[in-house]
């Protein structure tokens, strides 16, 4: 964790959402709409926002009446505690669901801050409840989206209770390969645009466990690191230091971890 130091918002440069031309839109929530639906969907105001690199989409406290789906770039959902330090709770990429967190209070209780410049879709919820009841396949996929957070937060409450350190980094790196592999890119070479100490945070240890880690995946041949650029040299490795972990500390619950974990994927 660290002290969470708030930057200033810039404005958001805003445009009608070309949800047709959309890159990430076989996993996004427009996933299986004919062109009729899809002009609906696109009636209820969708606004695609741009935001620069550690600028907030929202941040706690801050009134929430909007789901917003990533289009492009990667995202960081955090929560403060009493003593103002930062616990990251995500990291978000392209086709992702945030502000759900809002749904119930019509508040934020966490901040969402972009990890590089991304592109964002800001959809109204009330409009959006409406029209999900009236088209099936919209309804289906806001559905899958909630289950796939609900399954990302249960594998993190198992992976940060079960598993030791290694076995975290693994199944966080195995888990990014997983979703840029659903999303078109490359499983084994990809960009870690979160910091060392925001991994170390997400993961429930020290900077510095982080980077040894890192160094001992390189010396065993697993991974290959250059600055944030990360290259997964031995999947198969990888996978082993995860469902290996199963005999030593209960094989079946530990399974539940690396699936819960490595099939988050908005698919």
């Amino acid at each position: 964790m660290n002290n969470a130091q708030p930057l200033p918002d810039l404005p958001i440069e805003n445009s009608r959402s070309p949800c047709a031309n959309c890159v990430p839109r076989a996993t996004c929530l427009t996933a299986g709409l004919d062109s009729r639906e899809l002009e609906r969907f696109e009636a209820l105001a969708v606004q695609s926002e741009r935001i620069l690199r550690e600028r907030y989409l929202y941040r706690a406290g801050t009134e929430g009446r909007h789901l917003f789906v990533m289009s492009s770039g990667s995202l960081k959902s955090s929560v403060l505690d009493h003593q103002g330090r930062e616990q990251i709770i995500g990291f978000h990429l392209a086709s992702e669901l945030l502000g759900m967190d809002a749904i119930n209070t019509g508040e934020h209780v966490g901040n969402a801050i972009a990890l590089e410049d991304s592109e964002i879709c800001k959809i109204p919820f009330p409009d959006l409840q409406q029209l999900s009841r009236e088209i099936p396949a919209l309804e289906r996929n806001l559905k899958r989206m909630f289950g796939h957070e609900i399954r990302r937060a249960y594998g993190v409450m198992l992976l940060l209770g079960t598993m030791s350190a290694g076995e975290r980094l693994a199944t966080f790196l195995l888990n990014l390969s997983h979703r840029f592999l659903a999303r078109g890119y490359s499983p084994s070479q990809f960009i870690l645009h979160m910091t060392r100490r925001d991994i170390g945070s997400y993961l429930g240890i020290a900077i510095e466990t982080v980077s040894r880690r890192l160094t001992l995946f390189q010396h065993e041949g697993i991974v290959a690191v250059e600055g944030k650029e990360i290259h997964l040299i031995n999947l198969e490795k990888l996978r082993a230091l995860v469902q290996g972990a199963g005999p030593q500390r209960g094989g079946r619950r530990v399974n539940e971890i690396a699936a819960a974990m490595m099939n988050n994927i908005a698919a």
